[in-house]
């Protein structure tokens, strides 16, 4: 990689991870009392998807461990905001899904999180947003690939 390409790079990477840990930051105060960026990742995700889901299916999807899925998975089922039960056809698999409760807390979040999310893209205008999701978007994607 040449010296521009590098310092280019370097810039890239280094706005993206500032960014996402001052993202983190907002959103860790703004959720309800006891729930953690993971547990909202997770339920949300159940919430859109409708279906239960294995652990090492939600490992995959968040680009996590099975061991830091298993963690998550059980904090939130200790709080009772999702259910898990064995596969009656695979006794080492378990199946995952959101509770009605898990379900209120996902809401309860997106509601803390709105206001946040809808100031910073009212400050930024739409057309910025639109114009970067793209490129946001080829960029997660080539990291995917990457693996």
């Amino acid at each position: 990689m040449s010296d521009p390409s590098n310092a280019l790079a370097v810039a890239l990477f280094s706005e993206i991870l500032t960014a996402d840990q001052l993202i983190r930051n907002r959103l860790s105060r703004v959720l309800p009392k006891g729930m953690e960026i993971s547990h909202f990742s997770v339920l949300n995700h159940l919430a859109h998807s409708g279906d239960e889901r294995t652990p090492a299916q939600l490992a995959k999807s968040f680009h996590v461990t099975r061991g830091a899925m298993t963690n998550t998975l059980g904090k939130l089922e200790w709080a009772g905001y999702v259910h898990i039960r064995p596969d009656w056809d695979d006794a080492r698999r378990k199946w995952v899904a959101i509770s009605p409760a898990g379900r209120r807390a996902r809401d309860a979040a997106i509601a803390a999180i709105g206001p946040m999310i809808a100031e910073m893209i009212g400050e930024l205008g739409d057309s910025k947003v639109r114009a970067v999701l793209p490129i946001l978007r080829e960029l997660r994607l080539k990291l995917e690939d990457d693996g």
